[in-house]
């Protein structure tokens, strides 16, 4: 095999990571919150000029974690008009409207447990209660400007509920895209920035690593109750799902790649900021496998890099 020059490999290389590709992570606090968080966090004051950075590079969609101040056992603000998550997705819009903006749709961030599910009165996983909200949380993200919900608590029949909710509320052009989640270790700076760690220690519905079958059953449930895309974590301990999801379902794929794997896969950087070459080789492995998008923490960092190259 011949050695070739950079010009002849370059144009042999395939297809390249670009902006584009990218969905950014933003992870939001109320202004008074001067807690040290180990995940980047952002006010709503500040989502306009990350916004701005954003479109200026070329990443054209970003999802959005919120939680809520105030905490119950029936997670009674998630839903709530005023609640941090609408403030940052209307602030979302109004910076650049054509930005897609998505959203985690649980209750983990707004339940006094840090559960994904509300209990009843015996401390049990109360289902349907849990949907319920979790539909008016989804209507909720659609009225203030959410054009992608991301059910997030693996619960079966939730990704309907959410469906329907939204079309008797005529939303029907709002796409779903439920989160099918491995259970994993690399969550902890994610649940500890957004004070979601569950009370029992474990999620009750996530797939164990070592029974991918259940994830390609589950993610044919979510399509059959009207799941528009699947997104897929973590990312880098899902390519396996990845590949054989894209021949299973009939939707786009989208890894979504968590806190862990930002934290061990940069190094801080001179000018303050976050060393990502290290993501951005693992989002190429993404990339070949069909990711259809790639949700990150880095997207802004990456987008800079490769604008610059």
């Amino acid at each position: 095999m011949p050695t070739h020059r950079l010009a002849v490999r370059n144009f042999l290389g395939g297809s390249a990571l670009t902006p584009g590709d990218l969905t950014m992570v933003l992870l939001m606090r109320e202004d008074d919150d001067a807690a040290v968080h180990p995940m980047p966090t952002f006010t709503v004051g500040e989502v306009a000029g990350v916004v701005s950075a954003l479109d200026n590079v070329g990443v054209r969609s970003l999802k959005i974690f919120a939680g809520s101040r105030m905490r119950d056992a029936r997670a009674s603000q998630s839903a709530s008009p005023t609640g941090l998550m609408a403030r940052s997705i209307r602030a979302a819009k109004k910076a650049a409207p054509g930005m897609a903006v998505m959203t985690e749709t649980c209750v983990c961030s707004h339940n006094e447990s840090g559960e994904c599910w509300l209990a009843d009165t015996r401390d049990r996983a109360d289902l349907e209660e849990t949907t319920e909200v979790m539909a008016a949380q989804a209507v909720m993200q659609a009225e203030a400007g959410a054009d992608i919900v991301g059910p997030a608590a693996m619960i079966p029949g939730s990704v309907r509920a959410v469906r329907e909710a939204l079309n008797a509320d005529g939303f029907a052009d709002v796409a779903i895209m439920p989160h099918l989640i491995f259970e994993s270790s690399l969550y902890e700076g994610y649940r500890t920035t957004m004070g979601a760690a569950p009370r029992s220690g474990t999620r009750a519905f996530q797939i164990s690593p070592r029974q991918p079958e259940q994830a390609v059953h589950t993610a044919r449930a979510m399509v059959d109750e009207g799941a528009d895309m699947i997104l897929t974590e973590p990312a880098l301990h899902t390519v396996d799902t990845l590949l054989r999801l894209k021949d299973k379902v009939p939707v786009p794929v989208v890894p979504f790649s968590v806190s862990g794997e930002y934290l061990r896969l940069t190094d801080p950087a001179p000018d303050g900021g976050r060393d990502v070459k290290g993501l951005m080789e693992a989002y190429t492995v993404l990339k070949r496998s069909g990711a259809d998008r790639i949700i990150t923490y880095g997207a802004l960092d990456i987008a800079r890099v490769l604008k610059a190259s």
